[in-house]
């Protein structure tokens, strides 16, 4: 005959009972973030993903019902860059995406670039070029490569005030090879002096196992001896907890700036409030977001990082900027 099951005995199950009335105390009292507001994590080096109409040529306005003056009258570009300068951002990534299936950079405006750099007279201008890989972006194929080399180069060449490219394909799963050979060919076509800046996935982590949107160590520091600058994209988790988001943004920035180290990184926080299946805005939001990078940073900044990113400068609004100011800014006269 089998044994007869074997209860557990009545301290045992007073002390179960203990732990697990514990359990939402200890929840309410975990604080994986940090509240940081002497600004001595903002170098005032941070950067900003900007809207495609800072650049855009005449037809995409048209196509999407934009009006020019939102973006090439002086008043409104000579406002954008003092907000910017105010909050502390240096480098600026305008949209000029999608390429084409051609390899060529989206279509931009000449005169209208050259609006933009009067305007941000002391900031890195850096295009972000790209698009979706196996879409627009066809990254195996060598010719492709090739031609979307020789596009980033002749912007730059047209433009000589721009500070290089931000180069954004996804989804880019860990280990791909065409994006190193990618980026090796922009490289070498890149004029001399220019940067080569990528928006990075962030480390594998078991709160999101889907390998198509984290790179792994031995892939990120690949990826780091190709380019000069990083902005890892540390959002669109999946998490609906603020503190679990928090304690992964403290985890990712210290894996991250020591993974691509020596390279310069800055850290790309969300500030956008679209709900979907990979974003919970009520989660992972700019607060939770700068509470988990202050944990992360601690008293002695690594000599790689730069700052943070926002994404995205559309998403902002005025309640946002003061957390912004609040939460991470030096104060600047």
């Amino acid at each position: 005959m089998g044994k007869s099951l074997k209860l557990p005995s009545r301290r045992a199950q007073i002390v179960w009972i203990v732990i697990l009335s514990l359990l939402p105390a200890a929840w309410l009292l975990w604080t994986p973030g940090a509240d940081v507001r002497d600004g001595s994590h903002d170098l005032g080096t941070n950067g900003i993903w900007m809207q495609h109409g800072w650049l855009a040529d005449d037809a995409w306005l048209t196509r999407n019902k934009k009006e020019p003056a939102r973006f090439r009258d002086a008043g409104p570009l000579a406002a954008a860059a003092a907000e910017l300068k105010g909050h502390g951002i240096r480098y600026v990534y305008p949209h000029l995406c999608p390429c084409t299936t051609a390899g060529d950079l989206a279509a931009s405006d000449p005169a209208q670039v050259e609006r933009v750099l009067d305007a941000f007279a002391g900031f890195e201008v850096l295009p972000w070029v790209g698009g979706v890989r196996g879409e627009s972006a066809l990254i195996d194929r060598p010719e492709w490569r090739a031609q979307f080399a020789k596009s980033c180069a002749a912007l730059l060449a047209a433009h000589p005030r721009l500070a290089g490219v931000h180069v954004n394909i996804e989804t880019m799963p860990s280990g791909n090879s065409d994006f190193l050979k990618l980026l090796e060919a922009v490289r070498a076509e890149m004029p001399t002096g220019k940067k080569i800046s990528v928006a990075a996935y962030p480390p594998p982590t078991r709160w999101q196992p889907a390998p198509g949107v984290h790179w792994d160590e031995a892939y990120s520091r690949a990826v780091a001896q190709r380019v000069d600058q990083v902005i890892v994209m540390m959002y669109d988790t999946s998490l609906r907890s603020g503190k679990l988001y928090e304690e992964l943004m403290k985890e990712w920035t210290r894996e991250v700036l020591s993974w691509y180290a020596p390279k310069q990184v800055l850290l790309g926080v969300p500030a956008y409030d679209d709900a979907a299946d990979y974003h919970h805005p009520e989660a992972e939001n700019l607060v939770h977001a700068l509470s988990g990078v202050h944990a992360g940073l601690g008293r002695v900044l690594p000599a790689n990082y730069a700052g943070l990113s926002i994404y995205c400068e559309w998403e902002m609004t005025p309640a946002k900027w003061r957390d912004f100011e609040e939460r991470f800014q030096a104060r600047r006269k």
